[in-house]
């Protein structure tokens, strides 16, 4: 049986992702439909959210912040080092479906926060060891405070969304359009 990435494993390093966005920027939502909805959305288990749980996942998004602001790899390894010491895990394989042979990274009777914190911090651990902080950070768009992780081939992503992105290049294409007249007449 070949090994399937699928379920919350897959999905760890975009739900950080949304986490934090969620719950440290201006127009994030950390409500308890919000974070229901990030957890449905990257394949957790998302009926098991608990309404008590909702500030454990925000304080959870608050603390990951740090590591995408990183800009030294000494610093942003410190930081996942300290909370790998400070979240319970268990790595265990596990063979349930739908997802059949999986990894799983908090002790099997944890609950959805603590799946969750688990998961989250190895998979972002994975990324920095892979690809060192190049994958990551905060969206390079004036104005904008949201984070990303860049988990494709290519590895060039800079801002958190195409939107971020073409405002950009439409502002600095704007920009060099309106500096080419003054050259010319000079």
């Amino acid at each position: 049986m070949a090994t399937q990435i699928t379920g919350y494993k897959s999905k760890a390093v975009a739900a950080a992702v949304a986490l934090v966005n969620a719950v440290t920027t201006r127009e994030g939502d950390g409500g308890e439909d919000a974070l229901r909805e990030l957890l449905r959305v990257n394949e957790f288990f998302w009926e098991q959210f608990e309404p008590a749980d909702a500030e454990v996942f925000r304080e959870w998004g608050r603390t990951l912040r740090p590591f995408f602001e990183a800009t030294e790899l000494d610093e942003a390894t410190g930081l996942l080092n300290a909370l790998m010491l400070a979240i319970p895990m268990h790595p265990h394989i596990a063979n349930h479906e739908p997802h059949g042979l999986h990894m799983h990274y908090a002790p099997p009777s944890s609950r959805l926060v603590e799946r969750f914190r688990a998961a989250t911090l190895m998979k972002l651990s994975e990324l920095v060891c892979q690809y060192g902080l190049g994958r990551t950070g905060v969206c390079a768009a004036d104005g904008c405070e949201n984070v990303y992780a860049d988990t494709s081939k290519a590895g060039r992503r800079r801002f958190c969304s195409e939107t971020c992105a073409n405002r950009t290049n439409v502002a600095a294409f704007r920009a060099r359009r309106r500096t080419v007249p003054e050259q010319a007449s000079s």
